[in-house]
């Protein structure tokens, strides 16, 4: 099973986002450590100065003990004095005496949004910080301690206002992730947005179209990749071309041989055929004067050179087509069609005709007769077919294509795929095809048998005025 494919401004964008995350989550981890640092700073602040008020509370009170001999004039502790200046939402301040004890206390209550956090947060919290510890300081008179002064910040109270404000913060950091996802994802497609190009440009090679090339890029590594595109496209094309010339050449020199070899056996073999049918004829009317009993071999022997007469005509038409340019085209096609009909097999052929080809050039002509006959032969010894029929269209120039071009199809419902593909037959068809700049598919068609397309553009100078599209 293949590998979930995805997309690369997207998986970036959501890698920034995730490092994006740890950094948040770091910068919300210190506003809570620095939240419960600062509670504790203000809480022991607040203790120096509850015990420094208190430690002047006690030498008051002891002063005015001895000078007026009276106790209780002036109230120990008093919180309230201070409470006005240093009293906060969530603060408790107190007296502890010397044997433990909690003389008065004071506290103030929790701020209206300081009892909405949530359990979890309460929990991990109170597991990290310990919240609602005091702050102690001794309350100092006559260089010993006479109790203690006592801060402390209501549990809840504090939890709430880290809630509060780490809930702010991570509200902010929400929204400055999404804004930088999207700004991310935006630049990133922005950047990459010359990928199409090559994308496109890799998909044209792919479909044959060595003229693609790359347009120069802002972004140094694309340029880089765009500069080895068209270097590969451009020694592709000049490949290709070497090429197709190369099969061109060698598919001249084969028509020339042909046609040599063909007049070689017309004329040696077909004149010692003839010979020899001429002197078993002569023979066997000497036989029958003479010698009736020479007279059977005699015929005998002007059959076999008669059935030689006739194999070699067909090896002859073969080598050496008919005359496209004086028959035209469909009529060859036809005849070749007919031949092969007349050999009495048990395959019947068909052919199919649709456009005008009369404007079609010599050599364009004998080619595509070339790669029709080759067609036809191959699917005749090694198809086992019943029928095979020929289609041969001429068709009007579509999309970006500005050129008419050929469609040559040949369909059998033989048995013989494997053959038929792995022939050398095939191997000259699409060295013509490609050579003519077309393209050449062989493929089982259903329910069996084989279906061989050719599709094949006209020469833009040679391209009929007026074309039929097939029906």
């Amino acid at each position: 099973m293949p590998a979930p494919k995805f997309d690369l401004k997207l998986r970036l964008a959501l890698r920034v986002a995730a490092l994006a995350a740890v950094c948040f989550a770091a910068a919300a981890a210190y506003v809570l450590f620095d939240t419960d640092r600062a509670a504790r700073a203000r809480a022991e602040t607040i203790a120096d100065a509850v015990a420094g008020d208190l430690s002047l509370q006690q030498g008051v009170a002891h002063w005015v003990q001895i000078n007026r001999a009276e106790a209780g004039s002036d109230p120990f502790p008093d919180l309230q004095r201070i409470a006005t200046a240093v009293m906060a939402p969530g603060l408790c301040i107190a007296f502890r005496a010397e044997n433990g004890g909690i003389v008065q206390r004071l506290c103030s209550g929790a701020a209206p949004g300081d009892a909405g956090a949530p359990l979890l947060f309460a929990a991990l919290y109170q597991g990290l910080f310990g919240a609602g510890r005091e702050a102690a300081r001794p309350v100092m008179y006559g260089g010993a301690a006479h109790g203690e002064a006592v801060v402390s910040i209501d549990r809840q109270s504090l939890i709430g206002q880290s809630w509060r404000e780490t809930s702010r913060l991570l509200a902010i950091m929400a929204a400055t992730l999404v804004g930088l996802c999207v700004l991310v994802y935006a630049a990133l497609a922005d950047a990459l947005r010359p990928t199409r190009a090559i994308r496109e440009g890799l998909a044209r090679l792919v479909g044959g179209d060595l003229s693609a090339r790359l347009p120069p890029f802002d972004l140094a590594e694309l340029s880089a990749v765009g500069a080895v595109f068209n270097d590969l496209a451009g020694n592709l094309e000049t490949t290709l071309a070497e090429r197709n010339a190369l099969t061109r050449r060698l598919i001249a020199v084969q028509d020339e041989e042909r046609l040599h070899l063909a007049r070689e056996l017309h004329d040696e073999f077909g004149q010692c055929l003839a010979a020899i049918g001429a002197m078993a004829a002569s023979a066997g009317q000497t036989a029958r004067r003479d010698c009736p009993a020479l007279e059977p071999p005699c015929q005998s022997i002007g059959r076999t050179a008669a059935h030689m007469m006739q194999a070699l005509r067909g090896a002859l038409l073969r080598l050496r087509p008919p005359d496209v340019e004086e028959l035209g085209l469909a009529a060859s096609l036809e005849g070749l069609v007919a031949g092969w009909n007349g050999r009495g097999g048990a395959t019947r052929f068909s052919i199919e005709l649709r456009g005008d080809f009369d404007a079609l050039p010599r050599d364009f002509a004998a080619s595509l007769y070339r790669v029709a006959q080759e067609a036809i032969t191959n699917a005749a010894k090694h198809a086992e077919a019943a029928k095979v029929t020929l289609r041969l269209s001429l068709r009007e120039p579509q999309g970006s294509d500005r050129r008419a071009h050929i469609e040559l199809a040949v369909d059998d419902d033989g048995k013989g795929g494997a053959d038929a593909k792995s022939g050398m037959g095939l191997l000259g068809m699409r060295e013509r095809v490609e050579a003519l700049g077309g393209r050449l598919s062989l493929k089982t068609s259903r329910p069996s048998g084989l279906a061989l397309r050719a599709h094949i553009p006209v020469p833009p100078a040679a391209a009929p005025d007026e074309t039929l599209a097939a029906a």
